[in-house]
């Protein structure tokens, strides 16, 4: 996707040309680290397993798992890989192995790009409007997995009911759904027949529990902001480390993301500085454990997302004394 979403003003158009070069390289070392983790915390795992020690590399190895889904978002972008074939190939891996089919994933993200922040068109706003109850069975996991899997097999049945996909390609949808489907039906007659616990520990189990550490990252980026047509005040950056910024492949540069979609994930930072740093801007910012914390007062006393107004801010830092 390489569609501007703000005033082409904000930075020269030389720099932005300049800045959406993708690069082979830098996506091999982004995409090679990340599954080289998952391979080193999935071995810790299995060698420590009836032990305590398994606990931490459970953990970790969840949460590796997890934020694949950075990676699968930057190669529905196209913008990992200079060459196209292996965002294809790469990009249906991630999407196989995180119950997030790519085909649906890249439409459904298409519409969030176009519409963010639209109840009716934003493909991430399929959903009822937050109260604490379903904000907290979000976060752990539990309605998340659950609306995954449900659709996978509703479209393998046939039924595709999104108002944001395409009826052209409901037939693709429901074929990608359908292999899907076939493909953990065999994992799972594998597992049976070898009786191997194989894929519950090193891919289910820790994907699973883990879920919610993603999440963090999930619901920070639009949340609580005004739902109007202004990528620079709906959309929110995430200040957080270093080591969170590789996992999350520089998605927590997120207004920017947004604001040029087509810039690769390793030059967002340099967009970052661009079109806020370099103009003494900054667009809306907050830190993991900041955000929660506000969504947790704005629910205080039986709030819910339906209290608050539209074209409002309302989870954001409180004001320093």
């Amino acid at each position: 996707m390489d569609e501007v979403f703000v005033r082409r003003e904000v930075i020269d158009a030389a720099q932005l040309r300049a800045l959406c070069v993708t690069s082979n390289r830098a996506g091999t070392i982004q995409s090679a680290s990340h599954l080289g983790a998952i391979a080193v915390s999935g071995t810790a795992l299995w060698l420590t397993l009836g032990t305590w020690w398994s606990l931490p590399f459970f953990a970790a190895h969840g949460v590796l798992l997890n934020f694949l889904y950075a990676g699968q978002h930057e190669l529905s972008h196209w913008t990992v890989f200079r060459t196209a074939w292996l965002n294809e190939w790469l990009g249906r891996v991630f999407g196989f192995v995180l119950f997030y089919p790519r085909t649906f994933d890249q439409v459904q993200h298409i519409a969030h790009h176009r519409f963010t922040q639209d109840w009716v068109r934003d493909g991430e706003l399929a959903r009822e409007r937050y109260t604490l109850a379903s904000y907290l069975l979000w976060m752990s996991g539990v309605s998340y997995w659950y609306t995954r899997w449900r659709r996978i097999v509703r479209f393998s049945f046939g039924f595709v009911t999104e108002p944001y996909l395409p009826a052209r390609r409901r037939a693709e949808f429901i074929r990608e759904a359908r292999w899907h489907l076939a493909g953990y039906a065999s994992i799972a007659a594998i597992s049976l027949a070898l009786r191997s616990y194989a894929a519950l520990i090193l891919w289910l189990a820790p994907l699973l529990a883990m879920k919610g550490v993603h999440q963090l990252q999930n619901t920070i980026e639009h949340l609580g902001l005004p739902h109007q047509d202004n990528v620079l005040a709906n959309t929110r950056s995430t200040r957080t480390n270093a080591v969170m910024r590789w996992l999350g492949w520089r998605m927590q540069y997120h207004t920017a993301h947004h604001a040029f979609p087509g810039v690769p994930f390793h030059r967002l930072h340099a967009l970052h500085e661009a079109i806020f740093t370099s103009r003494a801007a900054a667009p809306p910012t907050m830190t993991y454990l900041g955000f929660q914390m506000a969504v947790l007062r704005a629910f205080a006393h039986g709030k819910t997302e339906a209290d608050y107004p539209d074209d409002s801010v309302w989870i954001a830092e409180r004001p320093h004394a």
